[in-house]
């Protein structure tokens, strides 16, 4: 459900029971219902239809409204999944008085047709069944920046004070819900004091062109697999205003439902992978507010449908978003194979916050460099000395961004020199947050191992690459040596990071 779509119905307009009963019999099964439409299901076909209804922000009583919405539906959602979405078709009312579904008599209502999608295959459903492992949460991270990719910028949207409009209606939805006032009342108040403190980062993320016409109601519950992929559908499609917003925002409400349904995890690798293939990495500046803000959206419509602990469990989240915690920057170095990337992610769901800290790799660091998908692989000419040197620079641009605006970072690289290593500690130094450096080492044997049964990573290293690497000349290390060959390396790295945070 999107943001203050949970009031309640101020008019009912046509009498659809007729059409209602028509798309029964044509499914074979009673409709799928929310509060704005009537989904009926049938063995490969699925039809949309819009309730006569009219609540505080949308209008569905007129017979040319519905069509209106059914099409702007369809525009919406056709490109993100091709073959989901067919087309609009009427009920129309035939010579002998009986309905047919786009026949030749007057239009009595709309609908959209769909193709049927298992129920197995929408992604809360996957994640209430523990589905959301590393590869779908790529694929998610994947077809959300690609959607955003997608959408041109809008100019002129006066981000802090739409930003604030929202925030207004929620607290207005929780109080209708009756979740409780005072603690309503306190999250209003501090997630208008964080707009107040981001207004000239919001002005600026819409003036880079960062806001867009997106999805708007972008939960797992409203992405699926299709063909194979990956898709959003059912972007709301009834307020441009709702739906006109920071893509940062628009990717929020997918984080906080896989941090509250999957875990920090999962989430943390969904943002990592995103900003891993967009670059994005000023969108944690609000992240906080707007996870926030997701959170309150669910509170309110949970309590609404009569979970009213689900309800107050949520609004604890809306409240502890907004209260993050300090960011901190850690370093992971070590020879191609010594798990560098697999230590980063264990580590990054635990700190800063949420979803924990920004994992930086290298490597598809290189790749979006190099304008390719993480997993494609790069010619060895791709790996030139200047080529390298850039891909550092990226990644020291991108650990100072995180932590200016607030976020945790580790970065995931080889730091093979004293020059580099002493550059991403003075990220940290002029940010003045604390700073772990790690480096892994284990036999290379090991690492070979390792190398050789790699699938699908965004690594392009073998065995010739590592015996070229490891005749390079690291220079002192003054960084925590961690043997990564054995049991327990994310504990023992952990207390390191803690160490330094604590000193």
């Amino acid at each position: 459900m999107a943001d203050g779509d949970a009031l309640p119905v101020t008019e009912q307009g046509d009498d659809q029971a007729e059409v209602v009963a028509f798309m029964t019999g044509l499914a074979g099964a009673k409709p799928v219902e929310t509060h704005i439409s009537a989904v009926f299901l049938g063995p490969d076909t699925a039809w949309k239809l819009k309730k006569a209804v009219r609540l505080s922000f949308l209008d569905f009583t007129r017979l040319e409204a519905r069509e209106r919405f059914c099409r702007r539906e369809l525009a919406l959602n056709a490109p993100a999944a091709p073959g989901l979405y067919r087309d609009v078709v009427p009920v129309t009312r035939q010579g002998d008085g009986t309905l047919a579904l786009n026949g030749s008599g007057a239009v009595v209502d709309w609908v959209l047709r769909m193709a049927r999608v298992p129920e197995g295959d929408f992604l809360d459903r996957i994640a209430a069944r523990g589905g959301l492992d590393p590869a779908l949460c790529d694929q998610l991270g994947d077809a959300v920046a690609a959607f955003h990719a997608a959408l041109p910028p809008i100019r002129g949207v006066d981000l802090p004070a739409a930003m604030a409009r929202v925030v207004a209606g929620n607290a207005t939805s929780a109080r209708d819900a009756g979740l409780d006032a005072d603690r309503v009342a306190a999250w209003e108040a501090a997630a208008m004091a964080a707009i107040a403190g981001l207004s000239a980062r919001l002005a600026a993320r819409a003036a880079q062109g960062f806001v867009r016409r997106c999805h708007g109601d972008l939960h797992l519950g409203n992405l699926c697999l299709w063909r194979g992929r990956t898709v959003p559908f059912d972007a709301l499609e009834f307020d441009e205003a709702l739906a006109t917003i920071d893509t940062g925002y628009d990717l929020a409400f997918l984080l906080m439902d896989i941090d509250q349904r999957a875990g920090r995890a999962a989430a943390n690798r969904v943002l990592s992978r995103y900003v891993a293939r967009t670059g994005d990495v000023a969108l944690v500046a609000a992240l906080p507010l707007h996870l926030s803000i997701r959170a309150m959206v669910r509170a309110h419509v949970t309590a609404r449908i009569g979970d009213a602990a689900a309800g107050a469990v949520l609004l604890d989240a809306a409240h502890a978003y907004l209260s993050p915690p300090p960011p901190v920057l850690a370093a992971i170095g070590g020879l191609q194979g010594t798990g560098k990337t697999t230590l980063a992610r264990a580590l990054s769901p635990r700190l800063g916050p949420a979803p924990g800290a920004l994992v930086l790799r290298s490597d598809e660091t290189r790749k979006r460099l190099a304008g390719i998908a993480p997993e494609e692989r790069l010619p060895a000419e791709a790996y030139t000395k200047d080529a390298s040197a850039a891909v550092y620079v990226a990644l020291l641009d991108a650990a100072a961004t995180a932590l200016a605006n607030g976020h945790a970072a580790i970065v995931d690289g080889m730091f093979l020199t004293p020059v580099e290593r002493d550059a991403i500690e003075q990220v940290a130094r002029t940010a003045h947050v604390p700073f772990a450096g790690l480096w892994l080492e284990a036999p290379r044997a090991v690492l070979e191992a390792r190398l050789a049964a790699r699938r699908g990573d965004a690594s392009d290293a073998d065995a010739a690459v590592l015996a070229e690497t490891a005749q390079r000349d690291t220079g002192a290390i003054a960084w925590a040596r961690l043997d990564a060959a054995a049991e327990g390396l994310a504990a023992r790295a952990e207390a390191v990071v803690n160490a330094a945070m604590a000193a």
